[in-house]
């Protein structure tokens, strides 16, 4: 099942610059949360701290607290390797490994992480990997041909096969549909909501329309001007947020009139 995550005084950096601020929010387990908000509010980069992928940048650091069921993340003793298997993430742009067969990909984590596996459960794993991210169909014919040689579509969801393999909580998604064609848009969402019934989903995404159909709770970033950190306006139920925001700055952007 899913795990809740609380984060308290998030502050993040890049070197001396202070990139999103004072970060307060509860996500809840089992369910969708989105992220929306205009360019260069921190969105991606908040959901970069949650499996701690912020700090491949040089001099990247936070301040704060991110808790994964009481568990700070940024604890002295936690490895950032382990937080990474517990926190799956999906990118912008699909990318399987272009070497690769589709089982390999999928596989990938395991392999990577040197765990030992019969070529039974193996192959147990990858039918229900590829069945998770309804892709088991369309592939299963020709799961030693090349992932590349997939269509965006099938690459995207591949590439959550190949993150649910390794038994995350949460599911991190920036921005996972914004290279897809419509109908493999729609795949997507309708597999984001199936996931959910199994993890915790956090997903950064600039179309509001995809946001109000497949959140259950969103949150608006936001920045008070170029140069200035981001910050959480506010963090509702995905209807109050569309239909009646506390804040006039969150009504302007959902109505298009700023972002």
């Amino acid at each position: 099942m899913g795990q809740r995550i609380d984060i308290n005084h998030l502050n993040v950096y890049y070197g001396d610059f202070l990139a999103v601020q004072d970060v307060n929010m509860t996500i809840r387990p089992n369910q969708v949360t989105a992220f929306i908000g205009p360019s260069g509010c921190g969105k991606s980069t908040v959901l970069r701290t949650l499996d701690r992928m912020h700090e491949i940048t040089p001099g990247a650091r936070v301040e704060g607290q991110v808790l994964l069921e009481g568990q700070d993340l940024y604890a002295p003793d936690v490895d950032p390797v382990s937080v990474r298997r517990d926190v799956g993430m999906v990118f912008q742009r699909a990318n399987p490994f272009p070497t690769m067969s589709i089982r390999q990909n999928v596989l990938a984590g395991i392999t990577l992480n040197n765990k030992r596996i019969s070529k039974s459960d193996a192959d147990d794993l990858v039918e229900w990997a590829l069945r998770g991210a309804n892709l088991w169909n369309e592939v299963k014919d020709r799961l030693d041909k090349p992932g590349v040689g997939l269509s965006g579509g099938q690459q995207q969801r591949l590439c959550i096969a190949r993150a649910v393999a390794v038994h995350p909580q949460v599911l991190l998604m920036d921005e996972p549909c914004s290279a897809l064609d419509p109908i493999s848009t729609l795949a997507v969402e309708d597999l984001i909501n199936e996931l959910k019934r199994e993890y915790t989903i956090v997903i950064v995404t600039h179309n509001m329309q995809q946001a109000a159909r497949v959140s259950d709770y969103t949150a608006f970033f936001n920045l008070k001007a170029v140069g200035q950190p981001g910050h959480l306006v506010e963090m509702d139920d995905t209807t109050t947020i569309f239909s009646n925001p506390h804040e006039e700055d969150t009504e302007r952007y959902i109505s298009g009139r700023f972002g």
